[in-house]
Order: structure tokens, then sequence, then C-alpha cells
């Protein structure tokens, strides 16, 4: 039976059944916050695409699908359900979705193409100030390719070996503000590097290619440092679960449960990063064929206006 309730903000108020793969599904824990965010952020980008189709313009499906579909609904997926409700009390449950929001989400959101959609669909004056924002130094900055991975590497281990974690267990506004960064720092780094929207940033692929790479070893490094570690992560937390919830039954240990979260990080980090890598080898060989053609194109045209101005000098 689908168990929906608020998120759980108190210890106290904890008292969960053993957490199976099926809670996903069956344990559902609605966020205002994130919730009124995920339906306003889906609204507006369907809207825009109603738009373009009342107007005869055409918006590729892909975008939609990824977007609304596989973007927001990860993120409504790692915010509402069984994810959700299991995230402060299972470090492992948390890792999964640190890894959708900061990963998975950023992805998709990129590829559904929201500034181009908004370019081509808002009015004159709010395009403008859109257009102004995009060529502000500010966003020049914050997406400036080496700082954004710089942002990417170190913000995870700011978050697990600083009294970030243990914060957001404590506060619910501390841990919902922990989702939109996760999610922030995701797309700052990934939107200029797989997005298709016009935002600076853009690099040449071979270097969008090394970005991503280097990244790799940095997710592993942590997972492994994380599963190392003798120490427990939040763990003033998790010994009060353990100590005063009838879920001590079936909680694991501490430390078995921080070394599966490690190991989580580490594999997903990887296959998730080797599908980045792919998904840009891709859109590098799209880019390259569309780029041959219309050379091909320019140098028809040249030798069109060449045959033509011979067959005007012999007549």
């Amino acid at each position: 039976m689908l168990n929906f309730a608020s998120i759980v903000p108190l210890v106290s108020e904890l008292d969960l059944p053993r957490f199976t793969f099926s809670r996903v599904f069956t344990e559902w824990a609605i966020d205002p916050f994130l919730f009124v965010a995920t339906v306003w952020v889906t609204g507006a980008y369907l809207i825009g695409v109603e738009v373009l189709r009342r107007r005869g313009d055409r918006w590729p499906i892909g975008r939609t699908i990824a977007f609304v579909g596989l973007g927001m609904g990860g993120f409504f997926l790692a915010t509402t359900s069984g994810v959700s409700v299991y995230d402060t009390t299972l470090v492992s449950v948390h890792m999964v979705q640190h890894m959708i929001l900061s990963m998975w989400v950023p992805m998709w959101l990129a590829l559904g193409a929201p500034v181009t959609l908004a370019l081509r669909t808002l009015p004159a004056t709010p395009r403008r100030w859109l257009l102004a924002v995009l060529h502000s130094r500010v966003v020049k900055v914050l997406s400036f390719p080496p700082l954004t991975l710089v942002l990417y590497i170190v913000s995870p281990w700011a978050l697990y070996f600083s009294g970030w974690y243990d914060a957001s267990l404590a506060s619910t506004y501390v841990h919902e503000m922990m989702h939109v960064h996760l999610v922030l720092v995701g797309a700052l780094f990934f939107w200029p590097l797989m997005g298709v929207d016009p935002i600076p940033g853009r690099v040449a692929y071979p270097f969008r290619l090394l970005l991503i790479f280097i990244t790799l070893p940095f997710h592993a490094f942590l997972g492994v440092t994380i599963m190392g570690q003798g120490t427990v992560i939040g763990e003033e937390h998790y010994t009060m679960l353990r100590e005063s919830t009838p879920m001590a039954a079936w909680l694991p240990d501490m430390l078995a449960d921080q070394k599966v979260a490690g190991g989580i990080l580490w594999s997903s980090g990887e296959f998730v990063g080797l599908f980045f890598f792919g998904a840009l080898f891709v859109q590098w060989m799209r880019q390259s064929v569309k780029e041959a053609e219309r050379e091909d194109r320019r140098l028809d045209r040249e030798d069109a206006r060449a045959a033509a101005a011979a067959r005007k000098q012999d007549g």
C-alpha cells in the first residue's frame, strides 16, 4: 500500500519497514517545496512546447522526453519515492539519490534544451532579459569549464567530509537545499558540455571529452575513500536511529552500509561517466557529419557558380 507522508524531519518520528527494492515504488513522501518546484518547472516546459505547436513550429519529441520524462522524472523519483523516504535512514540509499541528482538529472535536463525553448517562446521583453542574463559576466564565469570542473569535484568531498552532511540530516531546510545544490552544480558542469542550448562555456569536443574523462577517477577515489573510512559519516544521526527507533531491528551495521554507499558512488560514477563520454562522442560525430555536409554544399555552390561563369564567358 502506498504510504504518502510529508518529509520526516525528526528521528523520533521514523518508523519505516525494512528497506527492499520494492519500497522505492511503494513508499512515497511529498516534500512541498521540491514537489511544487517539480510541477512548476515541468509545467513551464510543456507550456513552451504547446506554444510552439500552436504556432506551427516543430519541437523534437526527443527533447521533451529528455527534459520531462528522464530529467524532471528522475528528480521527482529521487525526491519523492522510496529513495527519498529512506535517504536519511540508509546512507547507501542516500548515495543512490546523490548520483541521480548530480549526474542523471543534469544530463537529461541539458539535452532537453530548455533555454532554446524559452528563447523561441518568450515574449520580447522577457526574451531580452534572458539574453542579457546569458551574456552577463556572472554566467560567463559560472560556465567557465575549469571552474565548473573544480566545483563538481570539490562539492561531494565537502558534503561528506565537513559538517554539511550532518546538518542535512538534522534540518529539513538544509536537506532540501542539498538536493537543489547537487542538481545545480551538476547542471553547471554538464550543461556547456552536453547541452545544445546557446550558453557560454562552450569548448571544442576534444576538451569536453577530456573534462568528462577527468571526473571518472575522482568519483572512484571518493567512493574508495568512503568505503575505507573507519569512522561513520553522520554517525550521531545513524546511532540515534539504532538506539531509539523500532528500525534498529533491521538496520544494517553502520560501517557495512557505508561501504555499500562508497561502492555505489564508485561504480555508478564510473558507469554514468562512461555514458556521458559515449554521448559526447556521438554528438561529436554527428557535428562532424553536419559540418562535412555543409562543406559539401558550399563546394557544390562554388562549383555551380564557376560553371555558370564559364558558360557566360563561352557565350
